[in-house]
């Protein structure tokens, strides 16, 4: 327990120290390292954005201004952004993610997005099997947004993630939850999955990623 008491201090301090609203800006810094789901110049999509520190990541990565882009992020809480590593194509949008279409999100960025990023999570019960179906029902939705999916999981090829583009969503792990990453398999060039370093050791939390999705 005191070995993690202290791995949870470090990543919370370091975000402290280096400006980031939280620690999970960490588990997407690792993301993007091993994986480059956010290319310079691009147009991302955050869901889940509270309190900000994807947003920071997200916008420090596009590049500078000179480079283009562009960072969306949505939540139901009001997110302010954060004045570290963000600018002014950081925009936020208060709202839930589950009622969106893409043709609201299209309405803001007609032209795509080439990464979707989220990050969100159902207020937690207390049962992992709940909370695992919860957190799975939740990042359909955002698949939903990013791919076009019906219900029954199948690639729609609409969306707002463009040819080539990424994703990155999180689950709680449970019944189903890998299941998930085969149903990518079909439209991503590259699925895997990651348990960043900066998870807290008795969290649930994996992240599925899917890299350069195939032109329908």
């Amino acid at each position: 327990m005191g070995q993690q008491r202290v791995l949870h201090d470090f990543y919370s301090q370091e975000a402290k120290r280096l400006g980031y609203a939280a620690r999970s800006a960490f588990k997407l810094l690792e993301i993007q390292k091993r994986y480059r789901v956010i290319p310079k110049g691009g147009r991302v999509l955050d869901l889940g954005c509270f309190p900000g520190a994807w947003l920071q990541v997200a916008c420090a990565n596009i590049g500078n201004k000179a480079a283009g882009g562009q960072v969306l992020g949505v939540d139901l809480q009001a997110t302010p952004i954060p004045r570290d590593m963000c600018d002014s194509r950081v925009t936020t949008w208060q709202g839930d993610a589950r009622h969106l279409s893409p043709v609201d999100l299209l309405s803001f960025q007609p032209r795509g997005f080439h990464a979707v990023l989220s990050d969100m999570c159902p207020p937690t019960s207390g049962s992992s099997l709940l909370d695992a179906a919860k957190s799975l029902e939740l990042q359909r939705s955002a698949l939903a947004l990013a791919l076009g999916f019906d219900d029954d999981g199948r690639d729609g090829g609409g969306g707002v993630l463009l040819p080539g583009g990424s994703i990155v969503v999180k689950l709680l792990e449970g019944s189903g939850t890998r299941e998930l990453g085969q149903d990518l398999r079909g439209t991503f060039e590259k699925v895997a999955w990651l348990r960043p370093k900066a998870t807290r050791p008795q969290s649930k939390e994996l992240f599925l990623i899917g890299k350069g999705r195939r032109q329908r």
